[in-house]
């Protein structure tokens, strides 16, 4: 029993790698001593080995089984050494699953798929963009950047948690940078100085321009003034962080009812949404569009960022104009045959 121990005790110490030689050593071995004990009991050395498999497993059917003394013997070396080495197996796995998910719920592991969405730094706010995103469809990817030391949302598999420092190369090449769709930057609320958060931001936003210029990036600005500077690392959108909230609150302070249309426009979760359509051929003007879309159920909203589309509508579409509309998402689907 103390040699058994300090086997045992070995291969506890052995990488998975060893530790799965080891055990396709043994029942190789261990079927051709079978076989070679009783060659008449087991006829090939394939039934050894399924014998030997099912002893160790503790399923043994009787359909083989040891006649003679000397593999008797060797039956009840399976039984202590056989079936503690599998329980030592099981033993492996299950300590390689809790530890892929205690790395997962810290943060240590790489994220491997592409097409997904990256947010930085984890608030209320970065909550509700998972949300919002995930209103989208269920199948959107995020990963989530940030330096705490623990997945915030560790109860949705969906998403992945990649701890460390934003501006790091280590860790946007962990979030899987390269491969990424999009990029939002959210200010950090819990630095006290304004022009630190944006100068956080700035760092960021510059070391995923160096690693990944493709992505599509959005950064959350608190001082309007600091907007030049971003536009400097070419940031694709932005956000000011308080600007929006006073306005929306001024509107609905004088104009009431305005503030819930806006609200419904932001958010897929409630109401109409906004979405982008491509110009058809047979539209030449922004009326004919215009007059198309309002029978399918959809009204024209904006060509790019040009809100005022309605003023010019007998105007020719341009080659490059990127439309938008507002409608149900099943009226979008029909529009564009999604």
């Amino acid at each position: 029993m103390h040699f058994l121990l300090r086997i045992t005790t070995r291969l506890m110490r052995l990488r998975k790698t060893s530790l799965a030689l080891v055990i396709v050593l043994f029942v190789s071995l261990s079927a051709t001593i079978a076989y070679g004990l009783e060659p008449a009991t087991f006829g090939t050395w394939f039934n050894a080995l399924y014998w030997v498999l099912t002893t160790m497993a503790t399923v043994g059917y009787g359909d083989f089984f040891a006649e003679t003394v000397p593999g008797k013997v060797f039956t009840i070396f399976l039984y202590i050494f056989g079936i503690g080495l599998l329980s030592l197996v099981i033993g492996k796995v299950i300590d390689s699953i809790g530890s892929l998910q205690r790395q997962r719920g810290a943060g240590a592991l790489s994220f491997r798929g592409e097409n997904h969405i990256i947010l930085i730094n984890w608030s209320k706010k970065a909550q509700s963009a998972v949300e919002e995103i995930l209103s989208y469809s269920q199948g959107n990817q995020i990963v989530l950047v940030d330096e705490i030391g623990q997945h915030p949302l560790a109860h949705m598999h969906q998403i992945h948690f990649v701890s460390g420092d934003p501006a790091a190369d280590e860790t946007l090449i962990k979030a899987g940078i390269g491969k990424a769709r999009a990029a939002i930057i959210f200010a950090d609320a819990r630095i006290d100085e304004f022009s630190l958060i944006d100068g956080k931001s700035l760092l960021i936003a510059s070391s995923i321009e160096r690693l990944a210029p493709h992505v599509h990036t959005t950064v959350e600005i608190t001082h309007e003034k600091n907007i030049q500077n971003f536009r400097h690392v070419q940031v694709n959108e932005f956000v000011l962080s308080h600007d929006a909230i006073s306005r929306l609150a001024v509107r609905s302070a004088l104009q009431e009812g305005n503030a819930e249309l806006i609200r419904q426009l932001l958010s897929r979760q409630h109401g109409d949404d906004i979405y982008e359509i491509r110009a058809k051929a047979e539209w030449k003007t922004y009326r004919e569009a215009f007059e198309d879309l309002l029978r399918q159920g959809a009204t024209l909203l904006a060509d790019r960022g040009d809100l005022g589309i309605n003023r010019k509508l007998d105007q020719p579409i341009p080659a490059e104009a990127r439309l938008y509309i507002v409608s149900d998402e099943a009226t979008y689907r029909r529009i564009s045959g999604a």
